[in-house]
């Protein structure tokens, strides 16, 4: 399937009002987060603390009287500079573009598959800075092929499953892990739309560099396809 028609089935699938966080949120209750370079409000801010940076996010979700903030598909971040899991000194090979959505909502929040899939893999990737307890989807619709992957979970979410394990659309599949276990972030989803997994099990990237961006954004579209927040 071409990149085009992949982008169109994912929009068609938008439509039918899916959702990875409570159901009952409403969109209105969604306000847009930006985490990039470019966003001024963040010089005064220490992003490389997860508990300052959490402080941030929280008032700015409060300011706005909403429950989630939300975003950061392909955002250039400076947030990744702390790891040297992810920092270059060379600026065409850092990573640092971000692949997927964000969701940024308290600790132990559960998270619902958006459509019928499979557990294809799971793995508590443990670098700092990294996604921590990682569940990952294998969804076929349509005779196509695809898969979901589900960041920054808790520990207890990835103890009680087994690879091949079903979930129905809307079936709770995980809960947010805290800062202390999801590479020391404040807590949040981080939700990625991948194609093609090639021989990635329980972990694939979800921040590139500007050398990669043209074949991550093939590989992994847009994750508000799906969301349409």
């Amino acid at each position: 399937m071409s990149p085009t028609s992949f982008t169109q089935l994912l929009s068609d699938l938008g439509k039918q009002s899916l959702f990875v966080l409570d159901r009952n949120i409403s969109t209105s209750d969604y306000v847009h987060l930006d985490l990039s370079v470019t966003n001024e409000q963040l010089e005064t801010v220490d992003v490389s603390s997860s508990d300052t940076l959490g402080k941030h996010i929280n008032r700015y979700i409060a300011i706005n009287n909403c429950k989630v903030a939300f975003g950061g598909y392909l955002e250039k971040r400076g947030i990744y500079n702390r790891s040297e899991y992810f920092n270059d000194q060379n600026p065409a090979t850092e990573r640092n573009i971000h692949l997927g959505l964000d969701l940024w909502i308290e600790a132990e929040t559960p998270i619902y598959a958006p459509l019928d899939g499979e557990v294809h893999s799971f793995q508590n990737n443990t670098n700092f800075g990294d996604y921590g307890p990682t569940l990952i989807l294998k969804h076929t619709i349509q005779n196509v092929e695809f898969y979901t992957l589900y960041g920054h979970l808790s520990v207890a979410s990835i103890e009680n499953i087994h690879l091949g394990q079903r979930f129905e659309k809307g079936a709770e599949i995980a809960r947010l892990g805290a800062a202390n276990v999801n590479g020391d972030y404040p807590p949040h989803l981080h939700f990625q739309i991948i194609k093609d997994m090639r021989d990635f099990s329980g972990d694939y990237p979800g921040v590139s560099s500007q050398n990669d961006l043209d074949f991550y954004k093939q590989n992994c579209p847009d994750p508000n396809l799906l969301l349409r927040l």
